[in-house]
């Protein structure tokens, strides 16, 4: 099944920025007299643990806004402002509009209208809250977040959290380690400080260098959790760190605020982190046309961008305060093989419960395709699994897992199963 590489929105939202003059007299007393942004919610609290969900190397957090229900939001380090994604929820939560703007992000599409709430409160677990705080919510669903990663999904926030603690990111026990600033001490196993400039809200590295006939060269990288990929690298325009490999196939990278992002796929010999050298590293090449070009002036001089399936090989620890990352390397998986999909299907997840599978769709030539796999198919038993049962991790897993490895699928078609059998391919 095909990763989702990117869902990335890079939000530029100039126009939130001038939200102030429409709060109340009531609401400015009410944030003077209450602190304002990402805190504990006990006075003398120095630290708390927040749990995730990884879906498709993306962290999903349990969030809270005003009195509603635990939602679903993705934890994004480059995304400013807090975005609901589902206006649904919105609705139920009764968010009150001030005002819509035109949103402006990734993809080959124009932009899009977002409406402004102000004046809400989040939490998350209980242990922080955060005040005051004004929501986009996107007026339609465009993303379809909840289908690509077969959870729901609500929304996606990220920078404030970042911007008040320290947080420490443990991919292997899905878990966040939330630090005051003031109190957080450098240890040892936080793993080997590396330095970072926080410009415009994003983190950005340039401590990992792309290795090519014996020399290395440094990059100018965001370090991204609102992504999937490994590695993203500018292979066009002023900025352009890497012309594209020799081998790559032409592939949809995944969707951003304004449509879908497409490019190639290749592998990079190798890069080099501090004395870790990653070898045969795949990485992503958008087209300028849905990336590069949208982005602001201010970020230029970007030349790619790490995403979570690279992170998630270390424990991740970011000091925004002191300008750091510290990386720890995880030895299982430090070693892992970068791999994608080696089926050809693209599958999303539907129902209910978000527990019934279709493909979307099927590469031409590839082995599902020649096996007779189709369009529109309903996946319901993927070697001798009842797909209802599993997650759409585990099946992306199953299905990019080893070249050669032995697939078998019943899928409803018409209202008949049918069988099909085919081997994996490693297309990249």
């Amino acid at each position: 099944m095909k990763n989702i590489n990117l869902l990335r929105c890079f939000i530029f939202l100039v126009t939130v920025l001038f939200l102030g003059g429409c709060k109340t007299s009531e609401q400015r007393k009410a944030e003077r007299t209450e602190r304002f942004g990402f805190h504990f919610k006990g006075k003398r609290q120095k630290y708390a643990k927040i749990p995730f969900e990884l879906s498709s190397n993306l962290m999903i957090v349990k969030v809270s806004i005003d009195e509603s229900d635990t939602l679903n939001f993705i934890l994004d380090t480059g995304v400013t402002s807090t975005i609901i994604t589902d206006p649904e929820i919105a609705n139920k939560i009764g968010l009150n509009y001030v005002r819509d703007v035109l949103v402006s992000g990734a993809g080959e599409g124009d932009s899009i209208v977002a409406s402004i709430s102000i004046g809400h409160t989040l939490r998350l677990s209980n242990e922080i809250v955060a005040r005051g705080q004004n929501i986009v919510v996107i007026n339609d669903d465009i993303l379809n977040l909840s289908q690509y990663l077969g959870i729901p999904v609500h929304g996606i926030f990220g920078h404030d959290i970042f911007a008040a603690f320290v947080v420490t990111m443990d991919f292997e026990n899905k878990m966040l380690y939330v630090s005051n600033p003031e109190s957080f001490k450098f240890k040892r196993y936080h793993g080997k400080k590396y330095p970072i400039v926080v410009t415009k809200s994003k983190p950005y590295t340039e401590a990992i260098s792309l290795v090519s006939n014996g020399k290395s060269q440094p990059m100018k990288l965001v370090i991204d959790t609102g992504a999937g990929h490994a590695l993203m690298l500018n292979a066009t325009g002023s900025q352009e760190i890497v012309s594209l490999p020799e081998k790559v196939i032409r592939a949809n990278l995944g969707r951003g605020l304004n449509g879908d992002i497409n490019g190639h796929l290749g592998r990079v010999n190798k890069i080099k982190l501090g004395n870790i050298e990653i070898e045969n590293i795949l990485a992503s090449f958008p087209d300028s046309i849905s990336f590069s070009m949208k982005f602001p002036p201010t970020d230029y001089d970007r030349q790619g961008s790490i995403g979570c399936e690279l992170l998630r090989r270390f424990r991740v620890t970011l000091n925004y305060r002191e300008n750091y990352m510290a990386l720890k390397p995880v030895r299982i998986r430090i070693k892992e093989s970068f791999e994608h999909d080696m089926s050809g299907l693209e599958i999303r997840a539907e129902g209910e419960g978000l527990n019934r599978y279709f493909i979307k769709s099927v590469d031409n030539y590839s082995p599902a395709a020649l096996a007779g796999v189709k369009e529109h198919d309903e996946l319901v038993f993927l070697n001798d699994r009842n797909v209802s049962n599993m997650k759409i991790g585990d099946i992306a897993r199953i299905l990019s897992q080893k070249e050669g490895k032995s697939i078998e699928v019943f899928v409803r078609r018409d209202g008949t199963l049918q069988f099909f059998y085919f081997t994996l391919k490693r297309f990249i």
